[in-house]
């Protein structure tokens, strides 16, 4: 497939059309890890881990106290 480099702003850009990502198993909102060498560049998924909650909170030795919370439209929200 080829494609061209384009100017986004101050930087270059290139689409990546849905069905490659797809191949990829890479989607909208993925992170993903890119390294250059020359005359590549490699875009490659970053698995992220899952941390279970009990692992999250090892060490955690503090009380959980809940909050007031201020409650002030800042858009249009509805309180009811």
């Amino acid at each position: 497939m080829e494609t061209i480099i384009q100017k986004w702003g101050n930087s270059s850009a290139i689409r990546l059309p849905k069905p490659l990502l797809k191949t990829a198993n890479i989607y909208e909102s993925d992170t993903v890890q890119i390294s250059a060498s020359p005359n590549e560049i490699i875009i490659r998924k970053v698995e992220k881990s899952h941390i279970p909650l009990k692992d999250r909170l090892r060490g955690f030795e503090g009380v959980y106290e809940a909050e007031d919370i201020d409650l002030v439209p800042v858009g249009k929200e509805i309180f009811l």
